[in-house]
């Protein structure tokens, strides 16, 4: 892994932080990110199926 700087507010990190607890926010990020691209790519993949740009 890479290490990464991001900057979130202030209440995201609160939020993410009363979910997940204070030592979990790395894993958490990670796996929102990876669940995220997972999204977009299917959602990409469909719009050039259905013959979209």
């Amino acid at each position: 892994m890479k290490p990464t700087t991001i900057r979130l507010p202030v209440e995201t990190l609160q939020r993410i932080e009363a979910l997940v607890g204070s030592r979990r926010i790395a894993s958490f990020i990670r796996e929102a990110v990876q669940a995220e691209l997972r999204r977009r790519e299917k959602e990409a993949g469909e719009d050039h199926a259905n013959g979209e740009p």
